[in-house]
């Protein structure tokens, strides 16, 4: 055992033996430690204002990914090297040519948001020698600017780009093989385990001892990627204890790619997954460029994703469209389900004391099947959606249906198949006069609630509309959609 939570700040190496198990980074970074270019917008993963990179000792290499310091736990921390904007600029005050580029193209006015804008786009050249103008929005699809617009820091990203100076220049070039030296250093299999008052955060050794801690604390909230935990934190002011941070655990971090499909550990990022899963299951992977911004993919987990039992979670439906399983695991071994069993009720899951999601098994869609997901949300990169729809759809040779699967998120308090409308639809003809017979039998597999969101009516109308979409796409006609666009 250890009592200490140990990682590298910019230059300095940071031991904490005393440490609150829901303390944000940004809360460490601005009144701690004084470091004030992360700013506090939004306290909830939206803006970017707080962007920060943390880099990661993963196979071998040293990774670094831009994140919300507003609701990454400084407990996910261990053996991880955390960087500020502040550490860019050389000591004799010259900018780091991303600073520098933003200041030559004017891209910053009020400047609350600059330095998260810089964060972002310094991950960025960190990966990518000349990024598309594509790779650059989408590495900014996480950062709110509210005033200077975002054309002029697209074009600082081009221009560094194009004038990109010698890598030595850059603070983590020079230092890489330290900061891997140091980090090596801080790994370890010991669980760390920290108490401050009635509190207790843990941090497991390795996946065997996550089970046993479940064991021993069936009632600590496990965290991993933060992305919804956090609000509970900055929003709800929720008390947890424990916590048990696994965001390290490369058990749960492994992708298995064989004949019949992914095995996903739970551990897995969105950003990991998306290019594995671009290959195999590209409208998935597209569902995955939607979720949140940059910043939320680097951070969140698909199984956090399914453990948490949201019934608006946007993996689940296209999972159990495919006929995903998870695999459960604690002391006493795994079980394997449909994914679609997993979810209960609202708020309850199958999931025993002690059990925690190890991982989910994707099959592959069946050959010469059509398989698409749709995610409706106010916009493109939102977090959260008012509904997600997924179809998976196998036709004979006489074009009839043979098999369909339909699954929705945020129309009921699980994730849901769409069962009587796949009954109405399995064995005959894939035409529009069935689609349109069938659409119908929404409102007996579904009773959505209106919340800030959209409305019931909305979404039942949303789920019915999509059918009609999936239809014309998968027949050659995605031309006629505008045909049914205000169809009740």
């Amino acid at each position: 055992m250890s009592d200490s939570i140990r990682f590298i700040l910019n230059g300095e190496d940071i031991i904490l033996s005393s440490l609150r198990p829901t303390e944000t980074l940004l809360d460490f970074l601005r009144l701690n430690r004084r470091l004030t270019g992360p700013k506090e917008g939004c306290a909830e993963g939206d803006c970017g204002a707080c962007t920060v990179l943390v880099g990661r000792l993963i196979d071998g290499g040293l990774h670094y990914e831009s994140v919300n310091a507003c609701i990454r736990f400084v407990g996910s921390l261990h053996a991880t090297h955390v960087v500020t904007v502040e550490h860019l600029a050389a000591q004799n005050g010259t900018l780091h040519p991303v600073q520098q580029a933003l200041v030559d193209c004017h891209g910053s006015q009020c400047g609350f948001c600059t330095p998260g804008f810089v964060m972002s786009l310094y991950g960025l050249w960190l990966t990518t020698e000349k990024p598309s103008r594509a790779q650059i929005e989408k590495s900014l699809q996480g950062n709110l600017c509210r005033c200077t617009g975002y054309e002029p820091i697209v074009k600082a990203a081009e221009q560094v780009s194009q004038k990109r100076p010698s890598a030595l220049f850059d603070p983590l070039e020079k230092t890489r093989a330290d900061i891997i030296a140091r980090l090596w250093a801080m790994q370890g299999g010991d669980t760390i385990e920290i108490s401050e008052g009635e509190d207790r955060l843990i941090v497991p050794g390795s996946a065997s001892a996550l089970a046993q801690v479940l064991a021993d604390e069936p009632q600590a909230t496990v965290v991993a990627g933060s992305t919804d935990v956090g609000l509970w934190v900055t929003k709800q002011m929720r008390r947890l204890n424990p916590v048990v941070f696994i965001n390290h655990l490369t058990d749960l971090q492994k992708i298995t790619v064989d004949d019949a499909g992914l095995t996903i550990g739970a551990g897995v990022t969105y950003s990991r997954a998306f290019t594995i899963v671009g290959e195999k299951i590209p409208a998935f992977a597209n569902l995955i460029n939607r979720i949140g911004g940059e910043q939320v993919r680097n951070m969140g987990t698909i199984g956090g994703n399914i453990a948490n039992g949201s019934p608006i979670g946007d993996t689940p439906p296209p999972l159990i469209a495919l006929g995903a399983t998870v695999t459960l695991r604690s002391t006493t071994g795994t079980r394997s389900l449909p994914l679609e069993d997993f979810f209960i009720d609202y708020g309850k899951q199958d999931r025993h004391p002690g059990e925690f999601v190890e991982s989910i098994f994707v099959p592959y869609p069946a050959k010469d099947a059509h398989f698409a997901v749709y995610k409706i949300s106010k916009r493109r990169d939102e977090d959260i959606s008012a509904s997600c729809g997924a179809f998976h759809l196998s036709l004979d040779a006489a074009g009839n249906v043979e098999d369909i699967r339909i699954a929705f998120g945020g129309m009921a308090g699980t994730p849901k198949r769409a069962r009587t409308v796949e009954a109405e639809l399995i064995g005959k003809p894939w035409t529009e006069a069935t689609v349109m017979a069938a659409r119908n039998a929404f409102d007996a597999d579904y009773t959505p609630l209106t919340d800030w969101r959209a409305s019931a009516e909305y979404r039942q109308l949303t789920a019915k509309n999509l059918l009609i979409r999936f239809y014309l796409e998968t027949s050659g006609a995605p031309q006629e959609l505008s045909r049914f666009e205000v169809l009740a």
